[in-house]
């Protein structure tokens, strides 16, 4: 008997707990605030180096050429001699600016030279491929790839030179509407330093 008077008692206190407990219905949740676009970040983030169009990057070369050239004879020997060259340079557009195409006549002690230049522009990456030919062997080498920034381009790639494979990288600046430079420079220890080998001043001729 008094184990059931036990659980009638803990029943009845179960029953007051629950009866003297406030009934809580659950609150849907509050609406999301809708996300505002800041319009001013959006023009920024437009005007990031991935968004750029940069097609028209090599406009300013288009045209007839004077072009004076100095060519460093043995590159990565510690050699200073240099060799100069006077040459004829034509660039027409192709594709509506999007690619390019250049012709060089020059010059020097070491000969005469005929090289051919094919610009491409890739609007995927905003990157331009400078493809170079010499009429003495006929084949394209390997692509230099780059892009413009602040009125300077700058393209590299890896090239065999003497047994070994180094950097080069080339430059184009000093842009103005009548001129401009383009340097060559080989780097034989992964980019520290560089060695300028090539540089080509160019007067407009038209």
């Amino acid at each position: 008997m008094k184990k059931i008077k036990d659980i009638t008692r803990i029943i009845g206190v179960l029953i007051l707990i629950t009866l003297n407990t406030p009934f809580i219905q659950a609150q849907p949740a509050a609406p999301k605030e809708p996300m505002l676009v800041n319009a001013s970040a959006t023009a920024n983030l437009k005007q990031s180096p991935e968004f750029r169009d940069g097609q028209h990057d090599f406009d300013f070369h288009v045209g007839k050429w004077k072009s004076s050239i100095k060519r460093l004879l043995h590159p990565l020997t510690g050699s200073t001699t240099w060799i100069e060259m006077k040459g004829t340079l034509d660039a027409r557009k192709v594709w509506d600016g999007r690619a390019q195409i250049e012709e060089l006549e020059a010059d020097g002690p070491s000969g005469h030279i005929e090289d051919l230049l094919l610009f491409l522009y890739n609007p995927q990456s905003h990157q331009w491929s400078l493809n170079a030919a010499a009429s003495n062997d006929g084949t394209m080498g390997t692509p230099m790839i780059g892009e413009f920034k602040n009125g300077r381009g700058e393209f590299f790639d890896q090239e065999p030179f003497k047994g070994r494979t180094v950097l080069v990288r080339q430059v184009w600046s000093d842009i103005t509407p009548t001129s401009h430079r383009f340097e060559q420079a080989f780097s034989d220890d992964g980019g520290k330093t560089w060695e300028i080998n090539f540089i080509a001043n160019l007067e407009r001729q038209n």
